[in-house]
């Protein structure tokens, strides 16, 4: 399928970027009542998703498992955490293009959640691979490689959270589809965006959307995980290499020319690290559920946390939009 607003925008990319739709898009956008100064707004991906799981994963799945299929491999070679909704997305996604998926495992602090999400992983079909540490899935993944290839086809890998160059596509579709809404008046075009920052993806996608886009809007990411680089320098290097994809497979446009500057990546929510949950991120999650809105507390919450108490503080200037990427199943 080529119904991507991507492809609407740059239809030399039809025949060279191939897409293929996994969810009802364009998901829905609505006020949120949080007693904040600002009016807070929200993109709700939750439901994105025709099966299986759904959420911000499934838009980076859109280009890369098309992808996948247009290189020849017959696997998908990823890692993430023990409770990493990322793989069970490639997984069970991946299954309905006739993949397999390999899955090195990284351990997190368990919970309940973490617990269930292993059990969904084990059922998922997947190969698991338990490496324990980023130190180890470094040094084993040329052994991987290896034991996934089949003949001469190496399996495709990719990086936590599929955020590769072409897995940031998924959210510069997502910019384009926002502009879309704001066009069309269904809400104001905000100061601000304000999403989790776990591997990256997401957030370069939307730097780089939105301003292809035409909007002036600013990204501000809120750091869920501590095991990766996740400064506005690298946010912005992964922005630029899927905009150098782009214009490799034919796109012709003028560059953004996009900078560190553009962003704004903050800490403050993090905790103890990734999979710790947080006071913060608690009373976030039950201003959220008041609200109708389902996130979780080591990941969304601490970002819906990040971007009350920037409220508070007068950082804002105008509506903001809160990017909601959990998609629970």
């Amino acid at each position: 399928m080529t119904d991507s607003r991507l492809h609407e925008r740059f239809p030399e990319l039809v025949t060279t970027l191939p897409f293929a739709r996994l969810g009802v898009a364009p998901t829905p956008v609505r006020t949120l009542d949080l007693g904040t100064k600002s009016t807070v707004w929200c993109k709700d991906e939750s439901g994105y998703g025709s099966g299986g799981w759904g959420g911000n994963k499934i838009r980076k799945l859109e280009w890369l498992l098309p992808e996948a299929e247009r290189r020849g491999a017959r696997t998908i070679l990823t890692v993430g955490g023990t409770g990493t909704n990322w793989g069970l997305a490639a997984a069970l996604y991946g299954r309905d293009f006739g993949l397999d998926t390999a899955l090195a495992l990284v351990d997190q602090p368990v919970d309940d959640h973490v617990r269930a999400q292993l059990r969904r992983l084990e059922n998922s079909g997947a190969t698991l691979h338990f490496t324990h540490s980023k130190l180890r899935t470094i040094l084993t993944t040329p052994w991987l490689v290896l034991r996934h290839t089949h003949g001469r086809t190496l399996p495709y890998l990719l990086p936590v959270g599929g955020s590769s160059p072409i897995g940031a596509l998924g959210y510069v579709e997502g910019a384009l589809e926002l502009a879309a809404q704001i066009a069309a008046g269904e809400l104001p075009e905000p100061t601000h965006l304000v999403t989790a920052v776990g591997s990256g993806g997401t957030a370069a996608g939307l730097a780089l959307g939105l301003r292809l886009a035409g909007l002036r809007t600013r990204v501000v990411g809120v750091v869920v995980n501590d095991s990766l680089p996740l400064d506005a320098p690298h946010i912005i290097t992964l922005a630029n290499r899927a905009e150098a994809v782009l214009r490799a497979r034919g796109a012709g446009f003028t560059s953004p020319g996009l900078h560190p500057d553009d962003v704004t990546i903050v800490r403050d929510w993090l905790g103890p690290g990734y999979g710790h949950e947080t006071p913060a991120a608690v009373a976030a999650n039950k201003l959220a559920a008041a609200a109708g809105l389902e996130l979780e507390t080591v990941y969304t919450a601490k970002a819906l946390a990040g971007l009350i108490e920037m409220d508070t503080r007068g950082e804002f200037d105008g509506p903001v939009l809160f990017l909601n990427t959990y998609g629970p199943r």
